[in-house]
């Protein structure tokens, strides 16, 4: 080989060789930045949590809303919503714990039967009936028995006496409550963000009489927060249908006492005691009495425990609207019941906690008990093909500058 070529062959072969080497360097170790990266959101339910958001706009000037956080693996339970109040900044709206909490409680476990744990935190979403359901019970203690139009539903006894738990166990707060949700999808709006989707319930895992299609909106602006649930029949029998809502509200301040209800109602269901919640079928007019909540700005909670549902419902343009206010953090929060179907609220607060349970649903407790002597309780029929819904709308307020 020519002197010349030799010397270009060894030139070649040299940058050959940087080339490779080049290309097999090691990448660079992590900046600390990038090695200090926030942990993933836990999946719940074995899907991923969906977060609407939009910017605070009014510049601390009054109170709107910031996020809602959803669980679609939990039945479209509204884990969380925010809001940015004067004075405040962004606070929590419900009385939830960390997403990471959250994942660990729920996770099927003894505490977690049927779903339960959904109930205790955030919003959970109550299909096809809220609130307790009596009957006779299994030998097992597994299910109870009860009946509809001469036709016999046999549920899960997933609650019992708070004091005794082999005391009168009974049906609580529906079947979706560990249900997941699919097509989920969420879309832009004006002011925020809009999340939808669809809980194919079938006939609720053998319980019910009909096969059920749920379909969820949950949309978030500035001035509202509107949960919306359509019931179809897409089966081929008749079905009873309640829904309701679970949220849990927190009081800001921390003070219960001096925190506020309003509830236009004129009638309050009895119940057997505060252990069961059991109604006996009575219902007695509130005025004048400690469940007496019509005031306009309401009454103070003071250490009164509420585990009630209140009916004969007053309309204010076509909605029932719950209020609970906080004056010393000059908050307030509106609960409006927009369906016409809405015939009951249920208030759960007890006096050791900062939270209210707010629960504007279609039905009274124990919708199917002979105790009502063949009352309308609220229960909507849906033939083949039809349809219901439920739709409710948060809105925020100041107490002190209404």
């Amino acid at each position: 080989m020519p002197a010349g070529s030799y010397r270009l062959l060894l030139i070649l072969t040299a940058v050959a060789a940087l080339f490779v080497a080049g290309c097999r360097k090691p990448a660079p170790a992590p900046s600390e930045s990038s090695a200090a990266t926030q942990p993933a959101t836990p999946q719940i339910g074995g899907m991923d949590v969906v977060k609407l958001t939009r910017p605070a706009t009014s510049n601390g000037a009054s109170p709107e809303f910031t996020s809602v956080t959803v669980l679609p693996g939990r039945g479209m339970n509204v884990f969380q919503i925010t809001a940015n109040v004067p004075g405040k900044g962004e606070i929590p709206v419900l009385a939830s714990p960390s997403l990471e909490d959250a994942a660990a409680k729920l996770n099927g476990g003894p505490d977690d039967q049927n779903g339960n744990a959904s109930f205790s935190f955030g919003g959970a979403f109550l299909v096809p009936y809220p609130n307790r359901i009596i009957g006779k019970l299994s030998a097992d203690q597994s299910t109870v028995t009860t009946e509809w139009h001469g036709k016999t539903l046999t549920l899960p006894a997933n609650w019992y006496n708070s004091e005794d738990p082999t005391k009168d166990k009974h049906a609580m707060h529906g079947l979706i409550l560990a249900s997941q949700a699919e097509d989920v999808q969420t879309q832009n709006t004006t002011d925020g963000q809009t999340v939808t989707s669809t809980i194919h319930a079938g006939d609720f895992g053998g319980h019910w009489l009909s096969k059920t299609d749920l379909s969820f909106s949950i949309a978030l602006s500035g001035k509202a927060v509107d949960a919306m649930i359509t019931a179809k029949n897409v089966g081929t029998e008749d079905e009873p249908i309640a829904i309701g809502w679970h949220p849990y509200f927190a009081i800001p301040s921390n003070d219960r006492k001096q925190a506020r209800i309003h509830v236009p109602a004129e009638q309050l269901a009895v119940v057997n005691n505060y252990g069961d919640v059991f109604p006996t079928g009575k219902l007695i007019p509130v005025k004048g009495t400690k469940w007496d909540f019509t005031a306009q700005d309401g009454k103070a909670l003071n250490d009164v425990y509420l585990d009630d549902n209140w009916s004969k419902l007053q309309r204010t343009d076509g909605a029932v609207n719950v209020e609970l206010s906080d004056p010393a953090s000059n908050y307030g929060v509106r609960v409006q019941g927009l369906s016409p179907e809405i015939r009951t609220v249920q208030v759960y607060a007890p006096p050791t906690k900062q939270f209210a349970a707010i629960e504007e649903q279609f039905n009274f407790a124990d919708p199917f008990g002979k105790e009502w002597h063949g009352m309308d309780t609220g229960m909507v029929t849906l033939k083949p093909g039809q349809s219901v819904t439920w739709h409710v709308r948060l809105e925020l307020f100041q107490p002190n500058s209404k």
